[in-house]
């Protein structure tokens, strides 16, 4: 029982934050470093939205861009280590186990600061039609 609770809660986090870095224009332009993959996407109860599960590695040292999403973002840090960073705000540590939620439009970015890919697990509540992500103006 509670491998099964450990286990929902790391794949919740590791949504979170794979979707904060999915589908960023900006992360590609940067190097690129970053894997994404759309686990799956379905209606919600909200009329005009949607869920996106979605994992998402980042390789050492990549950035993955300031950006924003249509939608609110609930991430899991799975492995490895890295900096979220939220403007206004100071850098947020990240490590396993970590979690966060971001509101719709808050611009930020996220940074593997380690030395091994950090991987995450990231659900979002977003607009359908519109992309994941935007890059921040």
């Amino acid at each position: 029982m509670m491998h099964a609770r450990l286990a929902a809660r790391s794949l919740a986090a590791m949504a979170a934050m794979a979707a904060t870095m999915l589908a960023v224009p900006g992360a590609q332009a940067q190097g690129g470093g970053i894997q994404r993959t759309v686990v799956q996407r379905g209606d919600v109860s909200v009329p005009g939205r949607e869920a996106v599960v979605a994992t998402v590695e980042v390789a050492p040292g990549v950035l993955a861009g300031r950006h924003t999403h249509p939608g609110d973002e609930v991430s899991y840090v799975m492995e490895g280590e890295g900096e979220l960073l939220i403007d206004g705000q100071p850098p947020r540590k990240l490590k396993p186990g970590d979690a966060f939620i971001l509101p719709a439009g808050t611009i930020h970015d996220a940074r593997n600061t380690g030395s091994v890919p950090m991987k995450l697990v990231g659900v979002f509540t977003v607009e359908k039609g519109k992309p994941l992500a935007s890059p921040a103006k």
